[in-house]
């Protein structure tokens, strides 16, 4: 029996327009009345992944910075875990994008700061609805280092190549493509696999009890924490060879469809 979903939000809970169906909050309700936990597993920061956790009447840990850290819904201060990136690691990665004039998102203690106000930074985090902080990041003090994410929403190999390039350079960070246009860069222990086992540890769940589903490279790890495997059908190649069972795309309701099989109508 299925205990816990533990889920990504972009491009399955939410379409990319960051909608989400009826049927979606409607099966949230049925999973919390059967006393089956829902667990959002996301790379967003914590106070954007809390409005959706709002919206959706979600109540358990939230799981944000790629498993960097999991915070209670109704106590924000409390941190149940945390796992930031190096100091001297983040200000190395902060030198590659100035020498390869790269965008980055610089996250430090659930705060959000950038170089410069651009077009880059205004179209994500217009559709998130979350704030940002203009500031050179040589005038910051660097510390308590949630994520780097490097964005090109206009040349996704040029991503690609940032992915294989830092990892050749960093292997002792996590760092995975999240959507075609993101890079994320963290501490190599911040995994959405990791902290989907905390919790689960933490609840005495075990690993066949746990349903996991997403559809980025960055749920690989995801997946491989769950008993149930599931990759939607708008999921990424590789993350597809890692589930055990591929359900519909996120604008055929798939989330649905995949919770209904393996949790509600069995």
């Amino acid at each position: 029996m299925i205990k816990m979903v533990a889920t990504d939000i972009d491009g399955t809970l939410l379409k990319w327009s960051f909608e989400y169906t009826p049927e979606v909050k409607d099966t949230i309700k049925r999973l919390q009345k059967k006393g089956i936990k829902v667990v959002l597993v996301t790379g967003r920061m914590h106070c954007a992944a809390l409005g959706i956790a709002k919206e959706l009447g979600i109540t358990e840990p939230i799981v944000s910075y790629q498993g960097g850290m999991i915070k209670e819904f109704h106590k924000c201060d409390d941190v149940l875990m945390r796992c930031d990136m190096d100091s001297e690691k983040a200000i190395e990665i902060i030198d590659w994008a100035h020498r390869n004039n790269v965008h980055i998102n610089l996250y430090m203690d659930d705060v959000l700061y950038v170089e410069e106000d651009s077009d880059t930074i205004r179209r994500y985090t217009d559709a998130r609805f979350i704030d940002y902080h203009v500031c050179k990041f040589d005038k910051l003090k660097i510390k308590n280092v949630n994520k780097i994410l490097a964005i090109d929403f206009n040349d996704a190999e040029r991503v690609t190549g940032w992915v294989k390039d830092l990892s050749k350079l960093y292997p002792d960070l996590y760092i995975i493509k999240s959507t075609p246009y993101f890079c994320e860069i963290a501490n190599k222990n911040a995994t959405k696999g990791a902290a989907v086992e905390f919790l689960a540890k933490k609840w005495n769940i075990k690993k066949d009890e746990i349903l996991a589903i997403g559809d980025q490279d960055n749920d690989i790890e995801l997946l491989k924490a769950g008993g149930i495997k599931v990759a939607m059908g708008n999921s990424t190649e590789d993350l597809m060879a890692h589930a055990d069972y591929i359900t519909d795309t996120v604008d055929e309701n798939g989330w649905v469809n995949a919770v209904e099989k393996f949790c509600l109508n069995c």
